[in-house]
């Protein structure tokens, strides 16, 4: 049980003693992985189940990742999560996972090697972007847009450096993509450049011949 569950409202200057517990977690988190090394974040849903393709998928290229010389960072639940640690885990690599607490869903799983409990999300996804060569987005529900949608923002506004942004399953993300072609790009809410933050890509081996090119391992 969260010692209060909405995090948030509970956050005021009348307690600055949870300023502490931020600081805190920001510690913890930069201490226990400043040595990472090279490394991907993969995101995706925790309601995918082990017998479903994207968790094969998502097993497959956290698998290919680690052979080719790179950390595997996840959420630390189920789902896609749990796939992703699980092939790290399987290639003998670093499999990280950055646990939130939450309520409901949020459970850690057994394949990371390396993990980290966070309570407030904004520092765990500084985690995600601060240690990551690349994102690579599964699909998700509100949790996964949320951090694919941060990490494409960073980047267009120059808040950091530009790393791929890579989008697993064309027949889940395009109408995604096409919904922002049509409305944001065609209404000038964005410029043409922007689009070029993101790829739609399926084939696993390919993904990591993308994210190699671009990171010297």
């Amino acid at each position: 049980m969260l010692e209060k569950q909405f995090v948030i409202d509970a956050l005021t200057t009348r307690e600055p003693w949870r300023i502490f517990k931020i600081m805190g977690e920001f510690v913890e988190g930069v201490d226990a992985l400043h040595e990472l090394g090279p490394a991907v974040s993969v995101f995706g849903s925790a309601r995918v189940l082990p017998t479903e393709p994207y968790y094969k998928k998502a097993e497959k290229i956290a698998e290919l990742f680690v052979k080719s010389g790179f950390a595997v960072i996840t959420g630390g639940g189920g789902g896609i999560m749990e796939a992703a640690n699980k092939g790290a885990a399987k290639a003998n690599g670093v499999s990280v996972g950055l646990n939130i607490i939450l309520p409901h869903e949020q459970k850690p799983n057994k394949y990371a090697n390396t993990r980290i409990e966070f309570k407030y999300f904004f520092i765990r996804k500084v985690m995600f972007l601060k240690y990551a060569h690349a994102y690579i987005v599964l699909p998700g529900g509100f949790g996964t847009l949320d951090e694919l949608f941060e990490a494409i923002t960073l980047i267009q506004t120059h808040r950091m450096k530009p790393f791929p942004v890579i989008l697993v399953g064309s027949e889940y993300w395009t109408g995604m993509i096409e919904w922002i072609r049509s409305s944001l790009l065609s209404e000038e809410k964005i410029s043409p450049k922007d689009m070029d933050i993101v790829q739609v890509m399926d084939d696993p081996e390919e993904i990591v011949r993308v994210i190699q090119k671009t990171v010297i391992v």
